[in-house]
């Protein structure tokens, strides 16, 4: 089977909506803050002569904070649309649970904003595979502090349509990674950020997200309307505050 078929095979429908959104995710999303990805830098040891594999790549949003490392990085993404976006490093077309790259030849991993998609028990596996002994994995996550009561509105706007849609919350990530058995036990660590947006950044910051993306048109138009009208009632720049979670383990 060739890599880009096991990539359609390997991906969930929900994720059409990224292939159809890669433009609004691209502006909307935000990036990681400074020091997480210091953090990142210093116990992955990312520098000269190392490989780093940022998997599930997405448009680059934390690939392109891995490159001034020096450290060789590599984008695993299987979505053409987000994959023709990245631009800062080596871009593979390929999936967690088919990694493109030789047994033992990489540095460290990255997944972020984007493991709670992959079929754990199998992508563990590839990642440790492609692993040499002693290197890392980190997984993270920028989340929406729901204590706002800006997230707060949009969360209850957004719910009803949620379905079964793969979600970050569903499932206790220490727990994940320490029932392979093939990592040290995982590590969480917090980070503070915020994101600036104005209305438009507002509305594609949400109306990227896959299953809103993905939605009949005549959802998706009351979604960015309602979005609208939670924007209007806040005082521009808006400010939206997350917790980014870092997952360190070690092979």
């Amino acid at each position: 089977m060739s890599s880009a078929h096991r990539a359609e095979s390997d991906l969930h429908p929900a994720t059409h909506g990224f292939e159809l959104a890669a433009d609004a995710y691209e502006r909307g999303r935000p990036d990681y803050p400074a020091d997480a990805v210091a953090f990142l830098v210093e116990r992955l040891d990312l520098r000269p002569g190392r490989t780093v594999v940022d998997l599930a790549a997405g448009t680059g949003k934390l690939t392109r904070l891995l490159v001034p490392t020096g450290a060789d990085v590599i984008a695993v993404e299987p979505i053409a649309a987000m994959r023709a976006k990245i631009g800062s490093a080596r871009v593979l077309d390929g999936t967690a649970e088919a990694i493109p790259l030789p047994d033992a030849s990489v540095d460290a991993v990255t997944v972020a904003q984007a493991f709670h998609w992959f079929r754990a028990d199998v992508a563990l596996r590839e990642i440790h595979r492609v692993l040499r002994p002693g290197s890392g994995l980190a997984l993270v996550w920028n989340v929406r502090d729901e204590t706002d009561p800006v997230h707060a509105a949009v969360s209850s706007l957004l719910r009803p349509i949620e379905r079964d849609v793969p979600r970050r919350h569903r499932r206790n990530w220490l727990e994940v990674v320490d029932e392979s058995a093939l990592f040290t036990p995982a590590v969480r660590t917090t980070f503070a950020h915020e994101q600036l947006v104005d209305e438009d950044g507002f509305v594609e910051r949400f109306m990227s997200i896959s299953f809103v993306a993905s939605a009949a048109p005549d959802v998706r138009e009351r979604i960015e309307r309602e979005l609208r009208e939670i924007a209007r009632e806040v005082a521009a720049p808006i400010r939206l505050p997350y917790v980014t979670e870092v997952y360190l383990a070690f092979s």
